[in-house]
């Protein structure tokens, strides 16, 4: 399948099935993909003179099997 950066996704399996969004980061060498507000994940940041530290949330990677891409016209997933 060819999923680029950008592009409208559906989720089909995982916690997030059924969710959609956009693709924001691709890692081709290990098959995975970021998809935005989506497989959340807490990350525990240490405190420096620059930020100021606490948890955070942030996107945690999908594997692009994982993904189906969304007809932008039909708003429906394609396999």
């Amino acid at each position: 399948m060819s999923l680029k950066k950008g592009m409208k996704v559906k989720v089909c399996i995982g916690r997030d099935k059924g969710k959609t969004g956009e693709i924001i980061e691709i890692n081709r060498s290990m098959n995975r993909a970021k998809v935005k507000q989506v497989n959340m994940v807490k990350k525990h940041k240490k405190p420096t003179k620059e930020n100021k530290g606490g948890i955070i949330s942030l996107e945690g990677s999908i594997h692009i099997s994982n993904l189906k891409k969304i007809d932008s016209v039909k708003e429906k997933a394609k396999k």
